[in-house]
Order: structure tokens, then C-alpha cells, then sequence
């Protein structure tokens, strides 16, 4: 089963993954996103051992399960940190400085911003794909 596990920064800086489509608590959290996707993926394990290890069936939502992850602004910019804010602001079409407060966590980021920033991420990803070396 595939699930959306969401990846956020907290107000303390930290930052946590989370499950919000399965009634199983799976989550993880770390100074870094590396580092919560590494004790969720952790817990993950952990929730699956307890389960054979007390013999209790498996709930279907646990089973073969797979995780899409969605970012907030912040989490996909301290993940792939060595993205250039201000360079990747121009190219989205948004001003620098707006760019950098999405990255801190610290400004609202309306539908219409959030997509320009996805369509941008989407755009260069694409075009990695496509070198040969």
C-alpha cells in the first residue's frame, strides 16, 4: 500500500514526518530532514518488528506499505541544500528575499506561490534527467 508521508518544519526548527492517511502513528522527527526520514524510517521498522514479534496480524494499511513524500517549502530546501535559494528564486519567477522566508518557515505561501515552486522543482529535475555524461 502507498501513503503520503508529509514532511514539515517545525516552529523549533525541527523537523518531522508523518503519516496522515492511516490510523497507525508512524512518525519521525530530527534537527534535519535526513535525520527524521531516518528515525521514521526507523519507526516504520520498529512498528512492523512489534507486530511479528507479538504474533497480532498485520493491519492491510502496514501491508507492502510504500511512502510518496511531500515537502513543505522549508523541508525540500534543507533536503537538497545545495540548491541556490536566490538563483532558484529568479528562475521560479519569485523575489529572492519572499524565496528565502518560505525557506525559514516563517511566511504563509499561498497555492499559486507553491506551485510556481513545484512547476520550477518539477522543470529542473527534468532537464537532470536528461544529461548524459
Amino acid at each position: 500500500m502507498k501513503t503520503i508521508a508529509l514532511i514539515e518544519k517545525g516552529k523549533d526548527g525541527t523537523f518531522g514526518v508523518y503519516t496522515p492517511n492511516i490510523e497507525t502513528t508512524l512518525i519521525g522527527e530530527g534537527a534535519t530532514v535526513a535525520e527524521a526520514k531516518a528515525d521514521f524510517k526507523n519507526s516504520v521498522e520498529e512498528v512492523l518488528a512489534a507486530y511479528r514479534e507479538s504474533g497480532e496480524p498485520l493491519p492491510e494499511e502496514l501491508q507492502n506499505i510504500e511512502f510518496e513524500y511531500k515537502y513543505d517549502v522549508a523541508s525540500i530546501f534543507d533536503y537538497f541544500d545545495f540548491i541556490n535559494i536566490t538563483k532558484f528564486a529568479k528562475r521560479a519567477g519569485i523575489n529572492a528575499a519572499l524565496m528565502r522566508q518560505y525557506k525559514s518557515c516563517g511566511t504563509y505561501i499561498s497555492e499559486a506561490q507553491a506551485s510556481k515552486i513545484e512547476k520550477a522543482l518539477h522543470a529542473i529535475g527534468k532537464e537532470l534527467s536528461a544529461v548524459s555524461l
